[in-house]
């Protein structure tokens, strides 16, 4: 029997920060690795045949981090964003991002949508970066924009909030890993997750690898999903 593989892939990189410290190394060397790291995701993916990945790349909560560390982290999307996109091109992979995205400062803001602009007409992956995503402010956007919309209360349903969401038309994720030992989703795609599988791997992010990703698809297919249960 084939391995069922999920048709969204959602990674919570966790544990950069703890991978440096326990090798010695700075936090900004840490973010480096990890940004190696989600280059090899991409492949497994595409080798893999999933069609839709997303990563929580920053998050909201990230901004009382140290200066100098969302410096890096900025300077460092940017980098990605500039660098990766001939490799998009190249394995048909249409990036998009998730967030709130205008409260960065405006030269990342034209760096993001270039990059979306260069890779939207790939159809074989989807790849989404959630930046400055937080699960709970999504919602709270949401629900903002239906009161400019001034709808009739009766009419309030879960569907009218999901069509509201960052990304409407995105199926939910089918699969949730998060790396370093964690077992909660932190504000991930708190309205998406409702059914989705979850999976918790000890590594840090760094340390994940190939084995570690097989092992999670692995154990995703021998579940059996039960919606509503």
């Amino acid at each position: 029997m084939p391995e069922k593989v999920p048709k969204h892939l959602a990674v919570i990189m966790d544990g950069s920060r703890r991978w440096a410290k326990k090798n010695g190394v700075s936090t900004l060397e840490g973010h480096r690795a990890g940004y190696e790291k989600v280059k090899q995701l991409r492949q497994w993916c595409l080798d893999k045949g999933i069609a839709i990945i997303t990563v929580f790349a920053f998050s909201a909560e990230n901004w009382t981090r140290p200066k100098r560390e969302i410096r890096y982290l900025l300077g460092l999307l940017k980098y990605a964003l500039r660098k990766e996109v001939d490799e998009f091109n190249k394995y048909n992979i249409r990036l998009n991002v998730i967030g709130r995205v205008k409260e960065f400062p405006k030269g990342l803001q034209k760096e993001i949508n270039l990059a979306i602009a260069r890779t939207k007409n790939n159809t074989k992956i989807l790849f989404n970066l959630a930046l400055n995503y937080g699960g709970r402010a999504e919602i709270v956007d949401a629900v903002k924009e239906i009161l400019q919309e001034k709808l009739p209360i009766n009419k309030m349903t879960e569907a009218v909030l999901a069509k509201h969401l960052y990304e409407p038309a995105l199926p939910d994720p089918d699969l949730i890993i998060r790396t370093s030992g964690e077992q909660r989703l932190s504000g991930f795609m708190l309205w998406e997750s409702a059914y989705s599988e979850l999976y918790f791997s000890k590594k840090y992010w760094p340390d994940f690898s190939k084995e570690d990703f097989d092992a999670a698809l692995k154990d995703f297919s021998e579940r059996t999903r039960n919606f509503g249960q």
